[in-house]
C-alpha cells in the first residue's frame, strides 16, 4: 500500500500488564491491534487461507503443494496466546476486514520468536508483510529482545529469499517438522531451517 505514511499507535497487548503503546510508521489504509480470544475465528480463517487449500494458491505464500490439511485451528491459537507476553498482531482494512497477522513470543534468552506471518492471498504484495516485520521488531525492542528467530520450511526457497532480503540469516540449525497432523500432513519429508535477525540497539 502506497501513499502518505503516519505514526499509528498499536493497542496495548491485553495479555501484558502495563505494556506501553508501540508507535510505527504505517500505511494510512491499515489499522493494527493485538488479538484477543474473540478474534480467534477470523484468525484461523486467515492463516489457513494464506497457507493451505485452494484459496492459498491465489497468493505466493501457499504451502498447498507441500502439505494437506489445515495450518492451524482455534485450540492451537489459544494455546499460543496463553504463553507469557505472547501476542498475535493483526492488521485490518478501514472496513474492518482482517488482512494480515503475525505471532510474536518473547523467549527467556532475549530472543523474540516470530511465527505464522500471514497475509490474505489477494492482498499479498502490497506491503502488509513488510509492515508486520516492522511491527515485530518494535515488539522485540519493547520486550528487550535483541534478536528475532523464525523457522521456515527448507524447500520454501522463495520465502527464505524474502526473509533474507529483510535481514534474516540462516543459523545453520534445523528443526524437525511437527508430527501433529493439526498443523498439516506433509506430502514429502520436510524440515525447518532456523533464521535470526540481529536488531540494532
Amino acid at each position: 500500500m502506497k501513499g502518505c505514511r503516519q505514526l499509528v499507535c498499536l493497542q496495548r497487548n491485553p495479555y501484558v500488564n502495563n505494556a506501553p503503546l508501540v508507535c510505527l510508521p504505517m500505511p494510512t489504509e491499515l489499522s493494527s491491534k493485538h488479538a484477543t480470544a474473540d478474534d480467534i475465528p477470523v484468525l484461523v480463517a486467515l492463516v489457513n487461507s494464506a497457507y493451505r487449500g485452494e484459496a492459498s494458491t491465489q497468493g505466493w505464500t501457499t504451502e498447498a503443494h507441500l502439505l494437506d490439511g489445515q495450518r492451524t485451528d482455534a485450540a492451537a491459537l489459544l494455546d499460543l496466546l496463553a504463553a507469557p507476553k505472547a501476542t498475535i498482531l493483526q492488521c485490518a482494512a478501514p472496513t474492518g476486514q482482517l488482512l494480515g497477522s503475525v505471532y510474536l513470543h518473547p523467549e527467556p534468552d532475549g530472543v523474540l520468536y516470530m511465527g505464522m506471518l500471514s497475509v490474505a492471498p489477494k492482498q499479498q504484495g502490497q506491503g502488509i508483510g513488510k509492515y508486520l516485520l516492522e511491527a515485530a521488531e518494535a515488539y522485540a525492542h519493547q520486550n528487550a529482545c535483541s534478536r528475532i528467530r523464525i523457522t521456515v520450511i527448507s524447500v520454501r526457497t522463495e520465502l527464505l529469499a524474502w526473509y533474507e532480503r529483510h535481514g534474516y540469516r540462516r543459523t545453520g540449525a534445523t528443526e524437525a517438522f511437527p508430527t501433529d497432523t493439526r498443523f498439516g500432513i506433509p506430502r514429502q519429508p520436510l524440515e525447518l531451517l532456523v533464521l535470526e535477525k540481529q536488531l540494532a540497539r
